[in-house]
């Protein structure tokens, strides 16, 4: 039996959710203090959102006692509308991973979505799907929402292009290849064998490009002919080889069912090697005990107005998202970088002045010497018995400041320490403005 309260608040609720648009997005459950409870997705936000406060349904039913309480805790619900049910599969990923809403279980782990990459550096590029991108400077697709259908279109793409698939090193200059048997594959006609030197660079490239331009068009041609064909053979009463054609058909369509690169970040396939990383850190800091956590800082100011700061912890050189936090500036007014910094620094670590955290072995700065100067006097104003191994990096060069160094260090571009100091800058950039960019300005940061 619900009280008058409850009574009224399920009211406001059903009041409000008619007005949500009936188009794909997400929708975000939140208590009475503006905490997300829970995060999800629907092709209808009305209807979908709708069912969770209907009069007569049973939740406990259908969707367990989980979902009761959390609808019992829900004080208001947010909707973002996207372009398409892929955008609302992949924002919903990146949304949980980042804020972990205590009523979502799945996705809260280090998962990602699959890219399909193409080694374009190569001699004879190979094409692949993967989690985890083996050359920053390779061409990818992607991310894709199912990985099933990806790895049985690119069955049937590589009929069509003759691609390789296999992780052999293949160079040009290796005249040994002529003496190489090629695997079944190319038996079956499935791949050209650059491996057998069966094939030239120019005419293997001239594959690769083929199939790179047929996965950046509509590709209204290939379906056309294959309806054609589904037609042909139904007419014919070969419904076997119909039946083919119309799965080919689906599976081809199915490469649509993908984010950007630029559009749907996955930080965690794009980190530098982390125990190269981290070892050669520890000497570059003189350090007497290994590197293990690394948290990195960033101020952001959304649309001019609203100043967060964003932290994220990287353990063993790896992202842990559950040690991310971001600040809503309160003391300082203005655009003021070096105040904001300085709050948000005096704020994270009052509990390890107090002795009821750990300190991190490493905190880096977005940004140059003033920055670095500023986090400098906020551990001086804090009373800090010992500064960590306190950094900054520059954008423009990728210049590394350190504290208590004269000068600053110059890296090379492919030298891991700079790789990862990179990566945990753009993703405290990343999470600092995320909630700004998904949620419209909605005021969901964290205050701590």
């Amino acid at each position: 039996m619900i009280n008058a309260d409850q009574k009224k608040r399920l009211e406001d609720l059903r009041e409000a959710i008619r007005t949500f648009p009936t188009g794909p997005g997400l929708y975000l459950m939140k208590d009475a203090d503006d905490k997300v409870l829970y995060v999800g997705k629907a092709k209808n936000l009305r209807s979908r959102v709708g069912s969770y406060f209907q009069p007569g349904a049973n939740l406990h039913e259908s969707r367990g006692p989980w979902i009761v309480e959390m609808v019992a805790k829900t004080a208001s619900v947010d909707y973002l509308q996207t372009d398409s049910e892929v955008d609302a599969i992949l924002q919903e990923a990146r949304l949980i991973k980042d804020i972990h809403p205590p009523y979502n279980t799945d996705l809260k782990d280090a998962k990602t979505f699959p890219y399909l990459e193409i080694t374009t550096r190569q001699d004879f590029p190979g094409v692949y799907i993967t989690r985890k991108v083996q050359d920053s400077r390779s061409r990818l697709f992607g991310p894709f929402t199912s990985v099933s259908d990806l790895r049985a279109v690119i069955v049937v793409l590589q009929k069509i292009y003759k691609f390789r698939t296999c992780t052999l090193d293949i160079r040009e200059k290796d005249d040994k290849r002529r003496f190489f048997r090629p695997c079944i594959l190319y038996n079956i006609r499935q791949c050209s064998a650059p491996c057998g030197d069966r094939v030239s660079r120019a005419d293997y490239r001239k594959q690769i490009n083929d199939f790179v331009t047929f996965l950046r068009s509509k590709r209204a041609t290939v379906l056309r002919q294959l309806r054609k064909q589904m037609a042909e053979a139904a007419a014919g009463l070969d419904f076997e080889a119909a039946a083919e054609c119309r799965d080919r058909i689906r599976l081809i369509e199915s490469l649509d069912k993908r984010g950007t690169v630029a559009g749907h970040i996955q930080p965690e396939v794009f980190a530098a090697d982390p125990i190269e990383a981290m070892t050669k850190l520890q000497a570059m800091l003189k350090a007497d005990q290994p590197i293990r956590i690394i948290e990195g800082f960033d101020i952001a100011h959304l649309a001019g107005a609203e100043t967060v700061g964003a932290m994220v912890q990287f353990i063993d050189g790896k992202p842990f998202k559950e040690g991310y936090r971001r600040f809503k500036i309160k003391t300082v007014t203005g655009v003021d970088d070096y105040a904001c910094l300085k709050e948000v620094i005096s704020r994270r670590y009052k509990r390890a002045m107090a002795g009821e955290e750990l300190w991190p072995d490493v905190v880096l700065i977005d940004g140059g010497i003033g920055q670095l100067h500023a986090a400098e006097e906020a551990f001086f104003e804090m009373g800090a018995p010992k500064l960590p191994n306190l950094m900054s990096i520059a954008k423009k060069e990728e210049l590394l400041y350190i504290h208590g160094r004269d000068r600053e260090i110059r890296l090379p571009a492919n030298n891991p320490v700079r790789k990862l100091m990179q990566t945990i800058r753009d993703e405290a950039h990343r999470f600092a403005q995320h909630y700004h960019h998904i949620l419209r300005k909605k005021k969901l940061f964290e205050n701590k």
